[in-house]
C-alpha cells in the first residue's frame, strides 16, 4: 500500500469521467431550514450502480495490468463494493468474482449477477466472507481487491468530494458514512486540501463501531459484532491504511442508532422524495442530532439500495432486522 496524495484523487476523476457523469449536489431547502443551516445532499444514489464504490472501482479496474485482468478479480462485499467491482469488471472486460456473506441483501447480489459477476456466499458476516475470500484468492492466483486497503478505490471515491468543492467552495461541515472507510478517507484528502478548516465528520452505526473505537483509542480495536441493518456499515474489523488516513483527516466519528437511521430514511422520503439505504442515511441522521446552525454542511447520500421489505417495514414506523 502506497501513500495517496490529492493529484491521486485529481488523475482518478479523469479517468472516472470517461464512464460516470458527476451526479447531482443540491441544497435542501426544507431541511436547510429544519436543521438551521445550509444543507447539501450528494446524490451518489444516482450513480448506475445506486451507490458511490462505483468511481473507486472503475478507477481500479481501469489501471490493471495486462497479467492481472487476464487473472480476474475475486473480492468480499456485502453487496455496493461488490457492485463497483462487477460493474468496473464488465466495463473493461475482466472476470470477477464477488464473495458475499450469507443473508446478504439479495437486490444487491441479483444486481451484482446481472452485471456478469459470479457471486459465491460464505460466512455469517463480510469478515468472515473476506478471510475465506483473501484465501480464495491466494490459493488460484486471483487478482484480490480489499474493498479498503486499496490506494485505487479510496482516490476513485474521493472524487466525490471534488464535485461537492466543485460547486460550492464554502463548506464548513463534510458528513460521511464509515463502513470500510474507503469513502471517509478519501472525502476527507480532498476536504482538508481544498478547505483545510473544514470539519470533516464520519459516521458508524451504534451497532457497528469498530472505527469509531479504533479512532478515539488511536488503535485498530476489532468489534466482535457489526449487528445493524446497514449492511454497507457492517463491518466488525477496522483496515489500516483508511483508519490511518482518517486519523490524519477526519475531525470526528460519531454513531447513530438503527432507530436515528430509519428515522432519516423516512425523512429522506417525506422532504426530498428519494430513497436512500441505512448506510445513505447515516449523514442524514448524524445531521439530525448535531449543531449545525449557520453552517453550509454536504452530507453524502451514499447509496439508495434498501429492499422493498425494508422500506416498508421502515415507512411503517419499525426498525428491520439485520
Amino acid at each position: 500500500m502506497c501513500e495517496l496524495v490529492y493529484q491521486d484523487v485529481l488523475d482518478a476523476l479523469v479517468r472516472i469521467r470517461t464512464r460516470l457523469p458527476a451526479t447531482p449536489f443540491h441544497e435542501i431547502p426544507s431541511l436547510s431550514e429544519k436543521f438551521g443551516c445550509r444543507f447539501f445532499l450528494k446524490f451518489e444514489s444516482m450513480q448506475p450502480i445506486g451507490a458511490f464504490k462505483v468511481r473507486g472501482g472503475v478507477n481500479l479496474v481501469s489501471q490493471l495490468s495486462e497479467l492481472d485482468r487476464s487473472r480476474g478479480l475475486i473480492t468480499a462485499s456485502t453487496g455496493n463494493h461488490g457492485a463497483s467491482i462487477a460493474w468496473a469488471a464488465r466495463a473493461f472486460g475482466v472476470r470477477a468474482t464477488i464473495i458475499a456473506p450469507e443473508g446478504s441483501n439479495p437486490d444487491k447480489l441479483a444486481a451484482i449477477r446481472r452485471m456478469g459477476a459470479e457471486v459465491v456466499l460464505h460466512g455469517k458476516d463480510f469478515d468472515e466472507a473476506r478471510e475465506w475470500c483473501e484465501a480464495q484468492a491466494e490459493e488460484n492466483n486471483v487478482r484480490y481487491v480489499h474493498s479498503a486497503n486499496e490506494p485505487a478505490l479510496i482516490a476513485g471515491v474521493g472524487t466525490v468530494a471534488l464535485e461537492c468543492f466543485e460547486q460550492e467552495p464554502g463548506i464548513d461541515v463534510l458528513i460521511v458514512p464509515i463502513g470500510g472507510g474507503s469513502g471517509a478517507a478519501g472525502t476527507a484528502l480532498v476536504a482538508k486540501e481544498r478547505t483545510p478548516q473544514v470539519r470533516v465528520v464520519g459516521v458508524q452505526a451504534e451497532r457497528a463501531p469498530a472505527v469509531y473505537q479504533s479512532f478515539q483509542a488511536g488503535e485498530m480495536i476489532p468489534h466482535p459484532s457489526a449487528n445493524t441493518f446497514a449492511d454497507g456499515l457492517a463491518t466488525r474489523v477496522p483496515f489500516e491504511l483508511t483508519l490511518s488516513m482518517m486519523q490524519r483527516t477526519v475531525d470526528e466519528v460519531v454513531l447513530v442508532s438503527e432507530e436515528e437511521m430509519c428515522g432519516a430514511i423516512r425523512l429522506l422520503v417525506s422532504e426530498v422524495r428519494v430513497i436512500a439505504e441505512g448506510a445513505g442515511a447515516a449523514s442524514t441522521a448524524a445531521a439530525m442530532k448535531m449543531d449545525l446552525k449557520g453552517k453550509t454542511v454536504a452530507a453524502m447520500l451514499s447509496g439508495r439500495n434498501l429492499t422493498a421489505a425494508n422500506l416498508q417495514t421502515i415507512l411503517l414506523g419499525g426498525v428491520p432486522q439485520p
